[in-house]
C-alpha cells in the first residue's frame, strides 16, 4: 500500500481542532463544577467512570472522608456579585463630612476612586467615587447615611447588584482552552521544517496569544469589580429659606427693569412729539388756513353761519 503524504499544515490544523474540541469539553465541565470547592472533583478526574455511581456523585471532604449533607454548602464558592450604587447627601458641613467619610472608608479597606468639588451658589458641592470591599458594603452605606449625625439628610439612594459568576467561569474556561492551543502550536512550530509552515504556525500563535491577553484583561476587570463595590456620593449643603426667597428678588434687576421702562416711555413721548411737529402741526396749519378762507368767502356772500341770516334778508325785514 502506498503511503499518503501529509503536510505540516494538515497536521497543524488537525491538532488545533483536537485541542479546541477537548478544551471546549473541559470548559463545559469546569462551568458545571464552578460552584464546588477544590475538595469536590468530577468522576472522570477521580480515576475513571468505574465504581458505584452514588459514591462517585457524593462530594469528598478534605481529609478523604464523606461530607455530611449539612456541610456540603460550605464547599460551595461564594457567588461573584458586582455591586454599584449612588447617594445624594445633604450635610451641614461639606468639608467635615468629606473628611469623616474618607477616614471611615479607609478603615474598611476601601479607597477613593475619583473626586470632584465645585461651588454652586457660593456653596461647596462634592461628588466622590468610593471603592469599598464587597463584604463591607452595607457597613459603608450605614456610615454615609449618618456621616454628619442627625443633621444628615439622604436625598436619594440607589443600589444595584449584578451576579457575574457565570461570566468569570466562562472566561477562565476560554483562557484555559486558548493556553492549551498555545502549547500545541509551540510543539508544532518546533517540529515544522519549512519556513512557510513556521510562519503560518507563528501567525496562529500570535492570534491565540492576543485572545488570551484580551480575555485575561476582562477577567481581571470582573474580579476587581466583584471584589470592590463602587459607590458615587454627592455631598451638598441645605439651602436656607431666606436665601431661596432672596434669590427671587434682586434689586439690581429691578432697577434695570425700571430704567428700561422709563426709557421706553420717554422714547414713545419723543416719537409722538416728533410726529406732531413734523406731520400733524403743518397739517393742522393748512387746515386752519383753509377754514379761514372758506369762512371769509361765506361772509362775503352774506352767510353768517347756521344760526345767522343773510344781509339781504335783514334789509328786507327792516
Amino acid at each position: 500500500m502506498r503511503a499518503i503524504p501529509v503536510s505540516i499544515k494538515q497536521v497543524t490544523l488537525l491538532l488545533v481542532a483536537i485541542v479546541v474540541i477537548v478544551g471546549c469539553a473541559g470548559g463545559g465541565s469546569a462551568q458545571r463544577l464552578s460552584t464546588v470547592g477544590n475538595a469536590v472533583s468530577a468522576p472522570d478526574e477521580l480515576g475513571g467512570g468505574g465504581g458505584d455511581p452514588a459514591a462517585s456523585a457524593a462530594p469528598a471532604a478534605p481529609d478523604g472522608g464523606a461530607v455530611p449533607p449539612d456541610q456540603v454548602g460550605n464547599l460551595v464558592d461564594d457567588a461573584k456579585i458586582v455591586r454599584t450604587g449612588s447617594m445624594e447627601l445633604e450635610v451641614a458641613d461639606v468639608p467635615a463630612a468629606l473628611l469623616a467619610a474618607r477616614d471611615g472608608i479607609r478603615r474598611m479597606g476601601g479607597y477613593i476612586g475619583a473626586s470632584q468639588t465645585e461651588n454652586v451658589d457660593d456653596h461647596p458641592v462634592a461628588t466622590i467615587t468610593y471603592r469599598v470591599p464587597v463584604d463591607r458594603w452595607e457597613e459603608a452605606l450605614d456610615l454615609l447615611r449618618g456621616i454628619s449625625g442627625t443633621s444628615t439628610k439622604v436625598l436619594n439612594e440607589r443600589t444595584q447588584a449584578v451576579e457575574v459568576t457565570g461570566a468569570i467561569v466562562d472566561l477562565e474556561a476560554r483562557i484555559r482552552n486558548l493556553r492549551a492551543s498555545e502549547v500545541a502550536l509551540q510543539e508544532i512550530s518546533s517540529k515544522a521544517a519549512r519556513v512557510t509552515d513556521v510562519l503560518e504556525v507563528q501567525a496562529q500563535f500570535t492570534a491565540v496569544r492576543g485572545q488570551i491577553e484580551q480575555l485575561t484583561a476582562q477577567l481581571t476587570q470582573l474580579d476587581d469589580q466583584a471584589s470592590y463595590a463602587t459607590l458615587d456620593v454627592t455631598f451638598s449643603m441645605p439651602v436656607v429659606a431666606v436665601e431661596v426667597a432672596a434669590k427671587g428678588w434682586e434689586p439690581g434687576v429691578v432697577v434695570d427693569e425700571a430704567s428700561a421702562s422709563l426709557v421706553n416711555i420717554l422714547q414713545a413721548l419723543t416719537t409722538a412729539g416728533i410726529w406732531f411737529a413734523i406731520v400733524w402741526l403743518p397739517l393742522l396749519g393748512v387746515i386752519g388756513i383753509l377754514a379761514v378762507i372758506v369762512l371769509a368767502i361765506l361772509r362775503r356772500f352774506g352767510y353768517t353761519g347756521p344760526g345767522g341770516r343773510r344781509r339781504s334778508d335783514v334789509a328786507t325785514i327792516g
